[in-house]
């Protein structure tokens, strides 16, 4: 379904245990125990902690030079949460690497030639929120597609609440694939 989903252009935002069936519906294979793999760090919290502790940040991921996420973070590291036993071990296919841990394990990626958005990551930004953070880039990055969408299309992501109308209403027009730069010239930062 994922993918039938990005083909259609239906923009997606996976996120942790998202980023991991995003992978798989891709084609791509997964350790169940990253801990357990040589030359892997733990990337689990300890569930003995409080909430704020478990989701702070625990780790840098280095970011890939001119992707989508190096773009909004104006950056090549930032520091993540890490929340997860699991972890890509292959990729899946027509996906690429947006951001690796330390230990050279894949903690964001995007669907090559999407026609909508379609970028995963392993972290929890939404617990970053209030701290200026890649999230709160990527949502105003998003608002400003969709303002690029209406003004171009003369119409609403709303005006599309089934996602068979919106295939429908995507196929007819002449439409260009997502990638991390467009529309970069029109979008806030």
């Amino acid at each position: 379904m994922i993918p039938r989903a990005i083909a259609a252009g239906i923009p997606l935002f996976a996120v942790c245990r998202g980023f991991q069936e995003m992978n798989v519906a891709f084609g791509g294979t997964l350790w169940q125990k990253v801990q357990d793999v040589p030359g892997m760090h733990d990337h689990r919290e300890d569930k003995a902690q409080p909430l704020e502790v478990q989701y702070a940040p625990a780790h840098e991921v280095e970011l890939v030079r001119g992707g989508y996420l190096h773009g909004l973070a104006g950056t090549e590291r930032v520091m993540v949460n890490s929340l997860h036993a699991q972890g890509v071990q292959t990729l899946g296919r027509d996906l690429e690497i947006e951001a690796r841990a330390p230990d050279g394990l894949i903690e964001a990626f995007r669907v090559r030639n999407a026609p909508g958005f379609a970028l995963a990551v392993q972290w929890h930004p939404e617990w970053q929120v209030l701290k200026a953070s890649l999230f709160a880039r990527h949502v105003r990055r998003v608002r400003a597609m969709r303002r690029a969408h209406e003004s171009t299309h003369g119409s609403s992501f709303h005006e599309h609440p089934d996602p068979s109308s919106f295939s429908r209403n995507t196929a007819s027009r002449k439409s260009r694939p997502w990638s991390p730069t467009w529309p970069a010239s029109r979008a806030a930062r």
